[in-house]
């Protein structure tokens, strides 16, 4: 780490950063965030790199590694200024100027996004709430009273989202899809886990809630697995355990037991 600075060299701005930092580390980026907003709230000003690295859950020379795309943050020694840190990030994100927020689909899903309140917390207001049932409409959530969806074009007009969010029974994702689309939305993050057709101006992320359990479940049976191994190693059980060793030859690698 080098000598602190609220900014890059030359005041180069996040928005410029933007293009040159790997989609990995923008996903990190966003880790690093949730994790420097707890420390602030918690009233912790400064932060070592192994610090923020054991908290967000990765290596720290990974996390020095991603924030070296943001410029000049920390002083050797010492760590990185939380607050400085947190707004740098924000800045690189795009949070820094806020994000207005419309939903479609005012189910369970819907409602319960909507009453989160760390959204607003990290810059995303929600601005507008739209269902097609004829039950729903008319009614208040969080505050937004439902909309009808067929007011979405001059909605969209009036309100000016940069983010909506399709919370809709999988059957009606694409038609809502391409109503913001036609409204003049760019950015829509979909809960449905059928894959959207958008031009391709239009970035479209899906969030599979089935997929990411499955994805659990995975880790879990692995991680099952790698104990029943540990613990046949343990009791020195010769079938729960095999070695292999590699033996080169001249028709390559023999892996054998």
């Amino acid at each position: 780490m080098t000598e602190q600075h609220e900014t890059p060299p030359s005041g180069v701005s996040g928005r410029a950063l933007q293009k040159d930092i790997p989609q990995a580390t923008v996903a990190r980026l966003a880790t690093y965030l949730r994790v420097l907003a707890v420390l602030a709230d918690d009233g912790v000003a400064i932060v070592s790199s192994e610090e923020l690295a054991v908290a967000a859950g990765v290596g720290s020379a990974k996390l020095r590694k991603d924030l070296s795309f943001l410029g000049p943050n920390g002083v050797r020694g010492v760590g990185y200024d939380v607050i400085k840190l947190r707004d740098r990030i924000e800045d690189v994100l795009g949070l820094s100027e806020g994000h207005r927020v419309v939903l479609v689909g005012a189910g369970n899903l819907g409602r319960a996004l909507v009453g989160y309140g760390g959204f607003r917390r990290r810059g995303f207001a929600m601005v507008g709430l739209f269902d097609n049932d004829p039950g729903i409409i008319g009614t208040s959530v969080g505050g937004l009273l439902v909309r009808d969806v067929a007011e979405l074009p001059g909605a969209v007009a009036a309100l000016e989202p940069t983010i909506a969010v399709i919370t809709t029974p999988d059957a009606a994702a694409q038609g809502v899809c391409d109503r913001l689309v036609a409204a003049g939305v760019h950015h829509i993050l979909s809960f449905s886990p059928v894959a959207l057709d958008a031009p391709s101006h239009v970035e479209v992320r899906r969030v599979d809630l089935a997929v990411e359990m499955q994805l659990l479940s995975f880790e879990r049976a692995r991680s099952a697995e790698a104990a029943e191994e540990m613990n046949a190693a343990a009791s020195g059980d010769p079938v729960g355990v095999i070695a292999f060793h590699t033996e080169t030859t001249s028709k390559g690698a023999v892996v054998q037991p």
